[in-house]
Parts: structure tokens; sequence; C-alpha cells
């Protein structure tokens, strides 16, 4: 079941390729490289530490932006054109239509970490640069992951994009409001316990996503090993969920 997969996963990267994906990956790295350029010389002072930090955080949000945004139309338009339904009727696995796809989604996300990556060469040496794509790489994995969930359950773009933006900015901010939950006080209101509670248990539930793709790796270089095993121990953890999911939400579909 390998080789159907493997297939599955082939065209779903020729179709990002045929609709200039690439092209889009490269106007938006020389938009970041101009609008950061342009603030460079509007600083007074760590003019180039800015840039380097500009420039780390828009990329970053250009390429799960695009990954999402790819993810979510490109499985609304398989099931609006009835490509679905085809592979479906194949004898093969629903898994294996996962897996594959999944895969192909895994295989595009290289092409934006890879570029994007590059660029942070020009701030920052080889093995900073080099953590902080494989870090921009497993964020878009999990962002991918999580997009293919929506898709297969609210099984319209809108609803679906709308919950993939809102899963990754909670996930990116959820430490920030534990610290600010927790640093309001020691004496708080029951309401403001309990909310704190809450977002203690999501936070739980939620990959820290604060912790990826950090851009003080590109101005200070201060990234470790530790971090890169934090990461890929979230990444392996939180997509293995997600498929799991995506993959019961699959089987229960009468398609």
């Amino acid at each position: 079941m390998i080789s159907p997969a493997l297939t599955i996963a082939r065209y779903t990267l020729l179709e990002a390729l045929r609709n200039r994906l690439l092209w889009l990956l490269l106007v938006m790295a020389a938009g970041a490289v101009a609008v950061s350029g342009f603030l460079n010389e509007l600083a007074l002072t760590e003019s180039r530490e800015l840039q380097a930090a500009l420039l780390g955080a828009v990329l970053r949000l250009a390429a799960v932006f695009l990954i999402a945004t790819f993810v979510v139309t490109s499985m609304a338009r398989e099931a609006n054109d009835k490509g679905l339904e085809l592979l479906m009727a194949l004898p093969i696995p629903r898994a294996v239509y996962l897996f594959g796809k999944l895969a192909g989604f895994a295989a595009l996300a290289v092409l934006p970490a890879a570029l994007f990556g590059a660029l942070g060469l020009f701030f920052a040496p080889p093995a900073q640069a080099a953590l902080w794509a494989f870090s921009l790489l497993c964020e878009c994995w999990i962002v991918a992951a999580f997009s293919v969930l929506c898709m297969l359950t609210l099984s319209q773009v809108l609803p679906a994009l709308a919950a993939a933006f809102s899963f990754y900015l909670l996930a990116r901010v959820i430490a920030a409001l534990q610290l600010l939950g927790h640093g309001a006080g020691s004496v708080q209101s029951a309401s403001q316990q309990a909310l704190n509670t809450g977002i203690d248990g999501l936070a739980l539930l939620l990959p820290h996503l604060d912790q990826f793709t950090r851009s003080d790796w590109l101005v200070y270089h201060s990234g470790s090993a530790a971090e890169l095993a934090a990461i890929a121990a979230q990444t392996a953890i939180y997509v293995a969920l997600m498929t799991a999911a995506a993959l019961f939400d699959l089987h229960r579909k009468a398609i």
C-alpha cells in the first residue's frame, strides 16, 4: 500500500507546483526582504537585529498562511470535483489516501522552509539558520495536519480556514496568556481562578508554537540542541494525534 500513497503524495505536490505556489513563495520572500530592508534604513540602532527579527516573523507567518490555505483549498477542490469519491471507490484503504495527502503536504512544506531558511543565512550562522528552517518545517507540518483535520470535519473552506488560523494563533499566544493570568497577583477572584484553570487546561492540549521558529535564533544565535529535540518531539506527538483524529473522521464519513 506504499505505492498508492506515494502516488497520491506526488500528485498533491504537483498540484501545488502547477498552481504557481513556488512563484508565490518567491514573491513573498522578496516582499519580506524589501520591507525589512526599508525598516533597516529607518532604525537608528541595532538595525540589522531589527531586520532579522522582522524578516523571521514575516516569513514564518507567510509560510503558515500559504500552507494552511493550500491544504484547505486543495481538499475542497478535490471534494467539489468528485476526486475524493473516485479515490474512495478504488480498492485502497482510506488510510492510504490520508497518508498520501499528508505526505504530499509535508513535502510541500519543505519548499518554504528551505527557501526562507536560506534567507536566514544572511543573519545567522548555518547551524542557527538550519535550526530555524527545521523548526519552520515542523510548524508547517503541524498546521497542515490540523488543516486536513479541519477540512475533513467541517467540509467548508471558510470555517476550516478560520479554525486553522485560530488554532495557530492560540497555540502561539497560549504561553503569554498563562503568564498574564498567573502574574495578575496572589489574590484573585473565583472567576479569574476559573479562567486561569481553563487556560492551563487548554495549554496542556495545544502545541507551544511560541517555542518554534523563534526570531531570536536569527538575532542572537541562541538556539540549542535541546530546543531542537523538544520541537521534534512536539511535532511527532501532535501530527500523530491529528492524523489519528482525521483518520477516524474519514472512516466515519459516508462517501
